[in-house]
């Protein structure tokens, strides 16, 4: 699928969650300090009060679950939890960095609009 940016995360969360975008990018830094370069990691690696956040963002789609499990030697099972990325819906989610860049994006397609019928039909020789 390709790589998530900091940046990408940051406006998903803020368009998502609702909240500050430096209060979004911080925590997207958090998540994406522990992902690295990797779609999954090992949930052993969470404090308890920072599950919370990919509780959070698990709600909106932009994390997921699973888990593995084996029999060890003394025939037990072996539970083992996993948090993954979402890179699509991450994508999806996120907006364009300010409405203001939209804004221009959009006018540059009008740029041709503004100019009179007349320069149309001026050549250059």
């Amino acid at each position: 699928m390709g790589i998530i940016a900091l940046d990408d995360l940051a406006r998903a969360i803020a368009s998502r969650v609702g909240i500050d975008m430096d209060v979004a990018r911080r925590d997207a830094n958090f998540v994406m300090d522990l992902f690295g370069f990797e779609d999954r990691i090992i949930d052993n690696v969470l404090e308890p009060r920072d599950r919370q956040l990919f509780y959070i963002l698990e709600e909106e789609g932009m994390l997921t679950t699973e888990r593995e499990e084996t029999t060890i030697y003394d025939g037990r099972t072996w539970r083992t939890h996993y948090w993954l990325i979402n890179k699509e819906t991450i994508l999806k989610y996120k907006k364009p960095k300010n409405e203001t860049e939209k804004i221009e994006e959009d006018d540059m397609g009008n740029i041709y609009k503004e100019l009179p019928d007349e320069i149309w039909l001026q050549r250059e020789s």
